[in-house]
């Protein structure tokens, strides 16, 4: 059986990675159309996956929406060539894309923000809806619920080991402390109106937490000159290493939040999205990995009584230990689903 991914961002090159490593390993052919993004292509390369680009996306949100049409031809030829049995992917275009080839599609959903009208057309175009089981929307009869989040995918403990030398990459000593600082740019269609840190309080947040720790910043836009000396100093691919052994994650973006979390690293995650999310509310709620805030001050406040916590990575140790006890290896249950697909186009070619 052949199988084409679709990735549009980072955290999806992580995560189909993944899966298509486990149906190559098991003899089936796969393939990926991924966005022209720099960062995703260096993952995919890491992974060493071939894939083909789609094409880049505008600088804007609506230059996004107004280049989907351009993007779907090209999607459209592509997976044509390639003539997989089935396309797996996260985003309107592949869902598309399946419907006019006649393709299988399955779509995996785990962003309550996703707009409306793209949520309303996988009822109608996909075969199959995954969400995590905290997810807050209701799909209908094509939604699947499993026990996990996308980034238990490629950090559960069947899937990543972390490597302590990355303490020599980012030029520190083992026994010192460090905070790592994600800041997002806000530019994808789904982020209309939303807002992280201020420009204020990322300064507020470099120059008081770098009384307690050594301060990295990891930044999807640029960074003013005198927050560069922090830019996190190692390749896109080996940040995981470094959000597990972080003392600790101060974010306004969701994967990375996300990710500290299943790695049992504290996380606060400040935004004015964060109630609006069931895989935020679960953790904070029900494990006490993350933090949730839409003010600045609360974050900041939070965070420097963290720092000062002793034994704050041993206490999260044990509750990563209880999440991964309800958890499932999200990688090889898709896999498996996937590979459940057979018997569906089995009896279809049949008939």
């Amino acid at each position: 059986m052949r199988v084409t991914f679709f990735v549009h961002t980072s955290g999806q090159a992580y995560l189909w990675s993944h899966v298509a490593l486990i149906l190559k390993e098991r003899g089936y052919e796969v393939s990926m159309v991924a966005r022209g993004n720099d960062n995703v292509r260096r993952l995919l390369e890491s992974y060493d996956i071939p894939f083909a680009s789609y094409g880049k996306v505008g600088t804007s949100k609506y230059g996004k929406v107004l280049r989907l049409p351009a993007h779907l031809a090209t999607s459209v030829r592509l997976v044509a060539r390639l003539n997989p049995d089935i396309i797996v992917g996260t985003g309107i275009i592949e869902a598309w894309t399946a419907r006019l080839l006649g393709k299988r599609c399955i779509i995996f959903d785990d962003s309550e923000s996703i707009p409306f009208l793209e949520r309303l057309s996988w009822r109608y175009l996909a075969n199959d809806i995954l969400t995590p089981v905290c997810f807050l929307k209701e799909m209908g009869k094509k939604q699947v619920r499993f026990r996990g989040y996308k980034e238990l995918a490629y950090l559960h403990p069947n899937q990543f080991s972390p490597d302590p030398s990355i303490y020599k990459e980012l030029g520190i000593g083992e026994a010192e402390k460090f905070v790592i600082l994600r800041f997002g740019a806000f530019e994808a269609v789904h982020d209309v109106h939303r807002r992280g840190f201020p420009p204020a309080d990322k300064h507020q947040l470099v120059q008081q937490l770098s009384k307690y720790a050594r301060v990295f910043i990891s930044s999807e836009g640029s960074l003013p000159a005198d927050l560069q000396p922090y830019r996190l100093p190692i390749p896109y691919h080996r940040i995981h290493h470094a959000l597990y052994y972080a003392e600790l994650v101060v974010a306004d973006t969701g994967t990375t939040t996300s990710e500290a979390a299943v790695l049992g690293t504290p996380a606060i995650i400040c935004g004015s999205f964060v109630h609006q999310f069931g895989n935020f509310i679960e953790l904070e709620r029900e494990y006490g990995l993350i933090f949730c805030f839409e003010e600045a001050a609360r974050s900041i406040d939070k965070a420097l009584e963290l720092i000062q916590q002793p034994n704050l990575k041993e206490l999260w140790a044990a509750k990563r230990r209880k999440l991964l006890t309800d958890k499932i290896d999200v990688a090889e249950y898709m896999a498996q689903f996937i590979q459940s697909q057979q018997k569906v186009l089995g009896r279809t070619r049949t008939k």
